[in-house]
């Protein structure tokens, strides 16, 4: 019997620039309803235009995922989360825009390449797309070990990776993150680079135990996502959801350490990329 193909459901936005051209669609809409001026409207249509655009074009630029990581972003689409949740399959609830993707797959790839990392340690994977996107850019005896708290996610995720010539590069640990990274800090493991997408109100705790663990040496670099989240960070603070404080606070921590320098890029629902000194 040959299997029914379905159209992955459209994802919401969830970066502040993606609910910002969401925002002008519906304040265009409204106009259009009310009859402003023909100058209003165009001006309206012009703004939203702009946005809109920005993040096709960024896609269509920049260098294609491999085949294996577009299966993995379909098969992460196709999922029925919620359903794995209420089933009691997964720990927590899960969604389809909690990949990586692309742009941000891409951009942790090429810093792999730029800094000749061999040792990268995830914390947080989801489906696997930022982890199997920098272990492309890995040479063979190179090593992603990846904390994920959840199992199913991760048999998931090692099934995509099977399917890459690049999947035997990735270490995935179930467990919480944090008891993760003690074990490896008591094993006096290193690594060359980080990439944190985990629980949000434990991020200052990831942070603190790097460092004074000595997770990364002296001219490694943590990437850190979601450190826009939404806008909410920088909202008024009675707009944040507890998440969106968590990362507020997260921000400020960072930028107050003298160990460190860094930099927020507003890249999806941003990236800060933290070199210890």
């Amino acid at each position: 019997m040959s299997q029914l193909l379905t159209t992955p459901p459209t994802a919401r936005p969830v970066t502040p620039l993606g609910i910002l051209v969401e925002k002008l669609e519906n304040v265009r809409k409204l106009a259009e309803n009310e009859q402003v001026s023909a100058s209003l409207l165009t001006a309206l249509q012009e703004v939203e235009a702009l946005a809109g655009g920005i993040d096709p074009y960024l896609d269509d630029c920049t260098t294609a995922e491999s085949a294996a990581l577009a299966n993995l972003a379909q098969k992460t689409a196709q999922e029925d989360w919620s359903k794995q949740f209420s089933d009691g399959a997964t720990v927590r609830q899960l969604e389809q825009e909690m990949l990586s993707g692309h742009i941000e797959g891409q951009t942790l790839k090429l810093f792999v390449s730029m800094m000749g990392a061999k040792r990268i340690l995830e914390v947080g994977m989801f489906t696997g797309y930022s982890a199997l996107a920098m272990a492309e850019a890995l040479p063979e005896d190179g090593c992603v070990i990846a904390c994920e708290v959840d199992q199913y996610v991760a048999d998931f995720a090692r099934a995509c990776f099977n399917e890459s010539p690049h999947g035997n590069k990735i270490d995935i640990k179930v467990a919480p993150a944090l008891e993760t990274m003690k074990a490896l800090a008591d094993a006096k493991e290193c690594f060359d680079l980080v990439f944190i997408d985990a629980d949000k109100t434990e991020y200052i705790d990831y942070f603190k135990l790097l460092l004074e663990r000595n997770l990364v040496a002296s001219g490694a670099v943590i990437c850190v996502d979601n450190t826009l989240l939404q806008g909410q960070p920088y909202l008024p603070s009675q707009q944040r959801t507890a998440n969106g404080e968590a990362i507020a606070q997260f921000n400020r921590f960072v930028a107050d350490d003298d160990r460190v320098e860094q930099v927020l890029l507003p890249l999806r629902d941003g990236l800060t990329l933290i070199r210890r000194k």
